[in-house]
């Protein structure tokens, strides 16, 4: 068991090893907004004062609404680090580094953590609070943990008593409601050459749709994704459709491709789990996407605790469109100048691959942000047990409208040097619109190939 495990983390885990509860009592769910953030974190600070009390986050009319397409301006510009984590302190650090981090400095002898104030920023809008307290109380686990029953739109446990409803948090946590965003997937090479692959995404929870949720249509269904691919030339009208199911051992993800090349779209089974992502040059699962997506069925979880680390948080500097992809994209890891770490609690689950299933990650140790939910950092390790990739996300609060989300994501290959980044917007003319009116018919086939053509 992790050292730096709190006491009360420990009794949680000794008290719910192997086992998958749900629902919890109106008197627990209580604690919700009380002594727990409205989404289940802690809401006091640590003992040292180095993580603060959460006293609501960083919400909408806290601060001016950005005007530039969707990216919110820094609103801590004269932050700056209290110190930096580099090889020659490392060892005083590392007790609140995950390995993959930790690896991240033996490779690169340049590689360093500008670490900054905590701030707990994380908040949603106000609405979705009563819906995470009422799911406290009613959503439940199916599927030996890989479904979920009487759910309603976001974070199913907020009290988790088990891997599964930690990593379902994270499935379901929110991200806007009904989004589209302008950006890049960006393959990096170990010489730190690169060609942006540029795309448009869409993502938008049936209860956000024109008309809402229905019952039959939306039946199974925990949001849809549309993924157009921009360029370059090659790549361009490349589409991906994926209806996101709740219970993917009962209904696997529905997924079709466009393929430019081909003109026609085609049912896709293998957008799940390891199977090859389009424009990352080998660099991703589909799974990758967001940090982790998918169904967990393939994995043997484990919740290991709770426990205080340093995770990318804040890191606005990401979207400032006055930054080219060459001021932040360098040979091994994003440049350390533009970037800004904090000390949070993570809840930390490892996932084992299942005797007799397959998977290219045969161990994922997944460390998850208590405020919003989002994971932050997650060790992949190969089949011989060696630690291969770390992926880091790279959180933010849009909080025009009170949404926690990521600027960008990274998955650094510790063996080739190569790596990918997910997210980056800075040479677009747009980034971000919320609140898209989307209709159902948009997330359909014949949508699909419309946009093709």
């Amino acid at each position: 068991m992790n050292k730096t495990m709190t006491t009360a983390a420990a009794l949680l885990l000794s008290l719910t090893a192997g086992t998958a509860f749900a629902k919890v009592s109106e008197v627990e769910a209580a604690k919700l907004g009380d002594t727990l953030t409205p989404l289940g974190a802690v809401k006091a600070g640590n003992a040292d004062g180095t993580i603060p009390a959460w006293t609501g986050g960083l919400i909408s009319g806290a601060e001016a609404p950005s005007k530039d397409s969707g990216r919110p301006a820094n609103p801590f510009p004269d932050d700056k680090p209290e110190f930096e984590i580099t090889n020659a302190n490392l060892a005083q650090y590392r007790d609140k580094l995950s390995p993959g981090q930790i690896a991240m400095f033996t490779k690169y002898a340049d590689y360093r953590m500008p670490v900054y104030q905590t701030r707990r920023t994380a908040a949603y809008p106000e609405k979705l609070y009563g819906v995470v307290k009422k799911n406290a109380t009613n959503a439940e686990l199916v599927q030996n943990g890989n479904g979920l029953k009487d759910f309603d739109t976001v974070i199913p446990f907020p009290m988790p008593q088990s891997a599964e409803e930690v990593i379902w948090n994270h499935i379901t946590r929110y991200r806007g409601g009904s989004a589209e965003r302008h950006m890049t997937t960006i393959p990096v090479q170990a010489d730190g050459s690169f060609v942006p692959v540029k795309m448009i995404d869409e993502l938008v929870w049936p209860e956000f749709l024109k008309g809402g949720r229905d019952a039959k249509a939306d039946d199974n269904v925990l949001f849809y994704y549309l993924q157009q691919i921009t360029a370059p030339a090659r790549l361009t009208g490349t589409a991906l459709l994926v209806h996101e199911t709740m219970d993917q051992v009962k209904e696997a993800r529905r997924a079709w491709v466009y393929n430019a090349g081909q003109r026609r779209v085609r049912r896709a089974p293998n957008v799940a789990y390891d199977g090859p992502a389009t424009g990352v040059d080998g660099l991703r699962t589909a799974d990758n996407l967001d940090m982790y997506n998918g169904a967990p069925d393939k994995y043997d979880w484990k919740l290991i605790g709770k426990k205080e680390m340093y995770i990318p948080y804040n890191n606005y500097e990401l979207m400032n469109p006055s930054l080219k992809y060459d001021d932040l994209v360098q040979a091994g890891h994003l440049n350390p100048d533009h970037l800004r770490y904090e000390l949070h609690r993570v809840w930390v689950v490892e996932g084992t691959l299942k005797e007799g299933e397959r998977h290219i990650y045969a161990k994922r140790t997944m460390y998850i942000d208590e405020d919003s939910w989002g994971a932050s950092v997650i060790d992949h390790y190969d089949g011989r047990g060696k630690l291969w990739k770390v992926a880091e996300g790279f959180n933010v609060q849009f909080y025009d409208v009170n949404t926690p989300w990521m600027a960008a994501e990274t998955l650094n290959d510790l063996d080739s040097g190569r790596y990918l980044v997910t997210g980056l917007a800075n040479e677009e003319p747009q980034f971000m619109e919320w609140d898209k009116k989307a209709s159902r018919s948009d997330f359909s086939s014949a949508a699909l190939r419309r946009i093709g053509r």
